[in-house]
């Protein structure tokens, strides 16, 4: 079973949530709060597997809540419910699960409520997941598929085995949020995952990293913090 919260600054929308959510034999305990302060004290008392959020609320915004809970070990998966669709790229960057427009359609709802349980079945964290946009469709990509990702501009393009998505978070900002899940810096345009490298040249005059296929150069500024990382991993260079 589910277990919800459903945040909104108007009851009667928290109401009318939590009544469809209550018609999906999936959903087990629904909690409610009227604000984002008490969202936080909500999710911070009680067991929570995903939250419904508003995005317009004062003082605490709905992105400012999934921005606060995508800090845990274990956020739980985040849905936004909204009228405002101009905040959908936005509520996507955040590893948002869905965004729900206003007024919520049951069969809609039920959609959310799949790709929740499938995150659940699959033991994989919210933030684990990343939502990405390919030719007008939206579509979730696990972060352990990503091999590299290139700096482009104030975008970043994600490389799997078999794609490539563009997002718009900079290059450093993943650098910071993706560091404890094996992703180092080699060079001012790349961010590498260290499960994915299958060759390496340290010593050489043009020091490179091979992943995936892509052979990627190292920087002379990153050289000596990509050693010490390799050395921590003991994944042994190559010449």
């Amino acid at each position: 079973m589910i277990n919800v919260l459903v945040a909104d600054d108007e009851l009667p929308a928290v109401e009318e949530l939590a009544f469809l959510l209550r018609r999906d034999d999936r959903i087990g305990s629904i909690y409610r709060a009227s604000s984002g302060a008490e969202a936080l004290r909500a999710l911070e008392a009680e067991e929570v597997d995903a939250v419904f959020l508003d995005i317009h609320m004062p003082a605490l915004s709905g992105l400012d809540i999934a921005r606060a809970i995508s800090r845990n070990a274990r956020p739980p998966a985040v849905v936004f419910v909204t009228a405002d669709e101009d905040r959908a790229l936005e509520a996507f960057e955040l590893a948002a699960v869905d965004y729900l427009l206003k007024p919520v359609r049951a069969d809609r709802l039920a959609k959310s409520i799949g790709r929740i349980s499938d995150l659940l079945k699959d033991g994989a964290k919210a933030a684990d997941m990343i939502t990405v946009d390919l030719g007008g469709t939206t579509k979730m990509i696990r972060r352990e598929d990503v091999t590299y990702v290139q700096a482009q501009g104030d975008y970043a393009r994600l490389h799997t085995a078999d794609a490539s998505y563009l997002i718009r978070v900079p290059l450093a900002d993943l650098e910071q949020q993706w560091a404890d899940a094996g992703f180092i810096r080699t060079h001012r345009s790349y961010l590498i995952a260290l499960n994915h490298i299958s060759h390496m040249k340290l010593a050489s005059a043009s020091p490179s990293v091979t992943v995936a296929g892509a052979e990627l150069p190292i920087s002379r500024r990153h050289l000596p913090s990509v050693r010490e990382k390799l050395e921590a991993t003991r994944i042994r260079p190559q010449a």
